[in-house]
């Protein structure tokens, strides 16, 4: 695609170590393209992708955000397209020489008279969203719950307009599982605790079969009154197990539709932050925008929560210097240490990441893609750290260990209890959460115009110098805000897309 006659040729240069930039035109850039500062494209190079600012010789270090992103398998003449190929990977940060709480941040000034209208619920905590969820202890009666729902949402669910919808909770979790393996208790608590989302209200309902090896007892808080279950294997014939669904149901909406929004400080918010589809404008307009909110979501009292540890792995050398103490730059290493345990048991490693799309938008490897991602996180400090399916217990920034896997971090996540996310991609991708609301950022303008409706905000507007960081946080600020209070709605909620929940299992299966 060639360059429009208007329009200028744009790289970004991150860091003024940086050797490399990216090209910011749509469609890329053709050879022979001239800058102002004299450097000269000799050949092709796509939108998002690297050009040699310099001549690079064979082994020397690649630099992008300031930091070395790979090594130079030949030599590089300034002006040429560095594509995957020409980058070897770099050696990942030694866990065991990492600095921890040497560089803590300074407590940004607080931020005060930000609030929103949730529903707040008898354990203090706040939905954003007031929804029935329905929990299954097996994938087994996942195809009865999914009949029950249908009907429910058809017969009963009109009579009481203050409840947003009904979810049916199906994972593939259970049986024909090693229920007492250590890692069992990744996806069970992450069962325990996606039922406890604020969102749901505290109307915790189980559905079972009877001969499952995760009893569903397991599932419902110890002396809990509100919470119920019901097992199909207890019923006679298909019609009753419905019935008993049903009834069981009306009783919650009921309750549910009783609730009211009120005005809530900012501090209630639970804010997921992750990535996908990511490009290499993640790192310089999406993610450093999502991060200036997360930065504001911080002063306003707020728990953040930012995850997906293979995207964090190889830049862990920034983040644990901005752990609030010791024990919590150790825990952040624990995770990081668990996770390498985990891919060397698969017989694989960090350069299963990224993804071809990842590529395509400009990221070589690994490390240059972590680099952008950890910008979700702004400048706190790092308050928390959670294992995979915690729940979130404090205010403030916290690394909830994940999979980078979208699916399997939003699950998490929303057992984490967040009550809303933010999503960021430059490849673009229509993922959504049933239980809570996703905030779309996209990292280009083109893709904000591709998918009109589907993006929320455009941050692509960083990279074209149209706003700036500042202005777009600001933006996702007020805009989570407004979705929070359902003053707005996201596109993905408009259209109803809302992705399967995705347990993690690392315990074998039977």
């Amino acid at each position: 695609m060639p360059i429009h006659q208007n329009e200028k040729p744009l790289y970004i240069q991150v860091n003024p170590k940086d050797n490399v930039a990216i090209i910011v035109n749509t469609g890329g850039l053709p050879s022979g393209t001239g800058f102002p500062c004299g450097l000269q494209l000799k050949e092709h190079v796509p939108q998002g992708h690297k050009v040699a600012l310099t001549d690079l010789e064979q082994d020397e270090a690649i630099i992008r955000y300031g930091e070395v992103i790979g090594y130079a398998v030949r030599p590089i003449p300034q002006g040429c397209w560095i594509d995957e190929s020409l980058v070897r990977l770099p050696e990942p940060p030694d866990l065991d020489e990492l600095p921890v709480a040497n560089r803590v941040p300074e407590p940004l000034p607080p931020l005060e008279g930000f609030t929103f209208e949730g529903y707040r619920n008898a354990d203090g905590s706040v939905g954003t969203k007031n929804i029935l969820g329905i929990t299954t202890s097996v994938q087994c009666v996942a195809g009865v719950l999914d009949y029950a729902v249908k009907r429910i949402k058809d017969e009963l669910l009109p009579s009481y307009p203050n409840v947003s919808d009904v979810v049916a909770l199906n994972h593939t979790y259970g049986c024909g599982v090693a229920i007492h393996a250590p890692d069992a208790v990744i996806p069970i608590r992450t069962l325990q605790n996606i039922s406890r989302n604020p969102n749901f209200g505290g109307e915790i309902m189980v559905v079972g079969l009877g001969c499952e090896k995760l009893l569903p007892e397991r599932l419902i808080p110890a002396g809990d009154p509100a919470a119920s279950l019901m097992s199909l294997q207890d019923h006679q014939g298909f019609m009753p197990m419905i019935q008993s669904i049903m009834s069981m149901a009306e009783e919650r909406l009921k309750r549910l539709n009783r609730r009211q929004r009120v005005t809530c400080p900012a501090s209630d918010l639970v804010v997921g932050l992750q990535c996908g589809g990511s490009d290499a404008f993640s790192g310089v307009t999406a993610n450093p925008a999502v991060g200036y909110a997360a930065d504001l979501l911080v002063r306003a009292g707020a728990t953040v929560l930012f995850s997906e540890v293979t995207e964090v792995r190889d830049a862990v050398h920034l983040l644990t210097p901005r752990a609030v103490n010791e024990e919590v730059g150790r825990a952040l290493i624990r995770e990081m240490k668990w996770y390498d345990h985990y891919l060397q048991n698969g017989q694989a490693d960090r350069s299963a990441n990224p993804s071809p799309g990842n590529k395509k938008g400009g990221l070589v490897n690994v490390v240059e893609k972590s680099l952008g991602s950890i910008v979700k996180s702004g400048s706190s400090p790092i308050a928390g750290v959670l294992s995979p399916g915690e729940k979130a217990a404090q205010k403030g920034l916290i690394f909830a260990a994940t999979p980078a896997s979208d699916f399997v971090c939003g699950t998490l996540q929303l057992a984490s209890g967040i009550n809303l996310q933010v999503f960021t991609t430059g490849r673009g991708t229509p993922y959504g959460l049933a239980m809570a609301p996703v905030i779309k950022v996209s990292t280009r303008n083109a893709l904000s115009e591709q998918w009109h409706d589907l993006i929320d905000i455009n941050a692509g507007r960083i990279a074209t110098g149209e706003a700036t960081i500042e202005e777009v946080g600001w933006e996702i600020f007020r805009f989570i805000l407004d979705v929070a209070s359902g003053r707005k709605i996201t596109w993905a909620d408009h259209w109803g897309l809302h992705n399967a929940l995705s347990l993690f299992n690392p315990a074998p299966v039977t």
